[in-house]
């Protein structure tokens, strides 16, 4: 399958970033908090139909992909010296678990090779996700409002029209199940749901 993205540059960072609270200074889940509900108040006090959908992505951590990684920090204008050695980092590693049995005989698995996913707990693990996931408020930003805290997504969609409200939750979900499938991401449908928010 054809990796198929949207990117936006913003500024001199090469980065699309207002929709992310995670991972960045000054911000945390207090501003998120205060983003989303600031959008869902002001659209109520306009007498609105609004509503949220709230993503979590399944192990989001793990299931990156390396080329669609190092594709997009391409287009971030990452390359030469910082571009192969994130590469170096990213290609090549083994991971394999280990731990201990009630008698504490230690068990370890066989060391497997990582085609996908960034190093939890490292520093630049949360940095690589950002930008493999910046480009995904993209694909609605002209339907909806996103805002993103790490691999949590919360979707608010407004609208003064019952049926175009309706018709804007649709499109919402299939563009975002395309962008989702498109970066090899899979949404956990158990911690997925919908809210409509009413006065």
């Amino acid at each position: 399958m054809k990796h198929k993205t949207l990117f936006q540059k913003d500024g001199n960072t090469g980065t699309n970033v207002k929709e992310q609270f995670s991972f960045r200074e000054k911000l945390s889940t207090d501003t998120a908090m205060y983003a989303f509900l600031h959008k869902v108040l002001s659209s109520l006090d306009k007498r609105h139909y609004i509503g949220g959908l709230f993503c979590d992505l399944q192990k989001a951590f793990d299931c990156v992909n390396h080329d669609i990684l190092l594709t997009k920090m391409k287009f971030y204008g990452i390359t030469s010296i910082a571009y192969n050695l994130i590469r170096s980092y990213l290609n090549n590693r083994y991971q394999r678990i280990s731990m201990k049995d009630r008698k504490f005989n230690k068990l370890s698995s066989t060391w497997e090779h990582m085609k996908h996913g960034v190093p939890q707990g490292s520093v630049l693990g949360p940095l690589l996700f950002l930008i493999y996931i910046n480009d995904f408020p993209l694909t609605i930003n002209k339907l909806a409002d996103s805002i993103l805290f790490a691999d949590d997504t919360s979707i608010i969609i407004s609208n003064t029209n019952p049926e175009e409200f309706k018709n804007i939750i649709n499109s919402v979900i299939t563009e975002k199940m395309n962008w989702f499938q498109s970066n090899l991401l899979t949404l956990n449908y158990n911690k997925t749901t919908f809210l409509q928010f009413l006065t």
